[in-house]
């Protein structure tokens, strides 16, 4: 008999996830205050919405998404 044993699978690293930052400004379509989420807004009032890439930080790629197709579940 053997006493060869497998070797252990390696750790995967946990993705790294990054806390959103509460940020506020005016619209500026009708001037109320609006908070969002990283620089990126949407105002309550008029519908306003700022431009995705006007936010503070890079949007994760598709792939980092858990609801991505193919994805394992965790």
């Amino acid at each position: 008999m053997s006493s060869w044993r497998p070797e252990p699978e390696p750790e995967r690293a946990a993705p790294v996830t990054r806390a959103p930052e509460i940020t506020t400004t005016a619209c500026r379509e009708c001037g109320a205050q609006v908070a969002g989420l990283n620089g990126r807004y949407a105002c309550g009032v008029c519908g306003w919405v700022n431009p995705w890439w006007e936010g503070s930080n890079t949007l994760p790629a598709a792939e980092e998404d858990p609801d991505y197709p193919g994805t394992a579940p965790a």
